[in-house]
């Protein structure tokens, strides 16, 4: 925000003078802010209008923590030196709205997963990099929540592929549900329900050796690809050892505004970075 001051001073003679600052140039305001925040991450700016952090300098913040996971491959190849950083630049953007109680109908949408901490999730993108046959493409957060008072349906979303067999990076889809319960200002308690795999794409190499464009296609081979592209498969979520306690867990959403949403798995189950994405239709 660019601000004019004005400045008195009394000269040898009594008489006064007024002098006005001009405001600043914006690439010099850039340049001070990327000097600043180097050395002091987490520092506040008191708005003229009395507000404790202006708006651009909480946008700037969360650009700051966007850049930090930019080369982490959303948390995968995240060094010690770069966690921490990471961890910093969270801590400050969280600050900017702590205590606020969570708006709904804010969350509900579908948020797109740009770093985490969770090893259930990391362990899906280890599992990608490492096998030549596996592929993990979008992971997003689809919350369903816009009419309710105290609650709602989160769906966890990977988008997943197999090369040469299904579509580059959304060949299927895995879905991962539960309802969701708010149980304090900021808490969700989450109760997971089941695991559902979905929307096959079949790749056209697959397509062309079921049934060969070239061919007559056999009633047999029309068959094999409705099926394949109509599969689905769910599996209810429960303990091990018990027929029918759901898994559940406490999530911390620390920060949440309409286009970016921090999260924390209580209990040590990693932090989350999310960005508002495009309407997912499951």
């Amino acid at each position: 925000m660019e601000l004019a001051f004005a400045a008195s001073v009394y000269p040898a003679n009594g008489t006064r003078a007024i002098h006005e600052i001009k405001p600043l140039s914006p690439k010099l305001v850039s340049a001070k802010k990327r000097s600043f925040h180097n050395r002091f991450l987490c520092s506040v700016v008191v708005a003229p209008d009395g507000n404790r952090v202006s708006e651009v300098e909480l946008e700037n913040r969360k650009h700051d923590l966007l850049l930090a996971v930019q080369d982490t491959q959303r948390g995968l190849v995240a060094t010690a030196d770069q966690r921490s950083v990471i961890e910093e630049a969270l801590v400050c953007v969280e600050g900017y709205n702590r205590g606020a109680p969570i708006d709904l109908v804010m969350l509900d949408g579908t948020w797109r997963l740009q770093y985490t901490s969770a090893p259930d999730v990391l362990i899906l993108l280890e599992a990608a990099a490492r096998l030549p046959f596996f592929q993990v493409g979008q992971i997003f957060q689809k919350f369903e929540c816009r009419n309710q008072y105290s609650g709602g349906v989160i769906r966890n979303v990977v988008r997943w592929s197999i090369p040469n067999l299904l579509e580059e990076q959304e060949g299927a889809t895995l879905v991962v549900s539960a309802k969701f319960e708010v149980v304090s200002v900021r808490n969700i308690y989450l109760l997971f329900e089941e695991i559902k795999i979905q929307d096959i794409n079949i790749s056209e190499q697959l397509q062309a050796l079921i049934a060969p464009a070239l061919l007559p296609r056999s009633f047999l081979s029309l068959q094999i690809l409705q099926f394949l592209r109509t599969f689905s498969a769910q599996v209810p979520i429960r303990n091990p050892g018990t027929a029918r306690r759901s898994v559940g867990g406490l999530y911390y959403l620390s920060y949440l505004d309409k286009n970016m949403l921090l999260g924390r798995a209580v209990g040590g189950g990693g932090i989350f970075v999310f960005t508002k994405a495009q309407p997912l239709e499951l």
